[in-house]
């Protein structure tokens, strides 16, 4: 007959093992549940141009959908950033001026 007989230690973590259904040595299973989006908390500095502040506003919108959504704000936003910077090139047309009656 052996005289070796298990510690108060050894029972209690084995129980409390074998109650909760989980080994200590054995990590736990990672959940692939999807995640629901949440705002990057990126900071937009406002321009001072109204055009261009909108479109950086529309970047928010991303914040709320999830990745699959993303690209369509984006090429929205980037669709009207080119047309701001267009708009900039386009010199202004002079403004018509009047006929003169020239008679003698």
């Amino acid at each position: 007959m052996s005289d070796w007989m298990p510690g108060p230690d050894t029972v209690e973590q084995g129980q409390a093992g074998e109650e909760a259904g989980t080994r200590p040595d054995v990590p736990p299973v990672p959940s692939f549940a999807p995640v629901p989006p949440a705002p990057l908390g990126v900071a937009r500095t406002p321009t001072g141009h109204a055009g261009v502040d909108a479109r950086l506003e529309r970047l928010a919108d991303a914040d709320h959908l999830p990745a699959d959504g993303h690209t369509e704000v984006y090429e929205d936003v980037h669709r009207g950033l080119r047309d701001e910077l267009t708009a900039l090139d386009v010199r202004p047309t002079p403004a018509p001026t009047p006929a003169h009656d020239n008679r003698s």
